[in-house]
């Protein structure tokens, strides 16, 4: 099972990702090293929204759909629905 899922960051920006176990990525992106450098400099991040998918194909292609298609504006719709 794959997670697509958005992220507020402390400076009220939006990053999109992916992940297998979203509680423990969510802590990574709060806590360690291994959070994307994005997220590094606007902790703390609050999850969201998250989509679940059967496979990773899946997943990264709606990653795709919502980071690099979908302005500001429609991932916040996105959010509220």
């Amino acid at each position: 099972m794959y997670f697509v899922y958005i992220l507020k960051c402390a400076d009220d920006t939006l990053y999109t990702g992916i992940a297998t176990e979203l509680e423990r990525r969510v802590k990574e992106h709060n806590n360690s090293d291994k959070g994307a450098k994005y997220t590094r400099m606007r902790r703390p991040v609050t999850l969201v929204y998250s989509e679940k998918y059967p496979d990773r194909s899946s997943a990264s292609k709606r990653e795709y759909e919502i980071k690099k298609k979908m302005s500001r504006a429609e991932k916040l719709k996105l959010i509220e629905d």
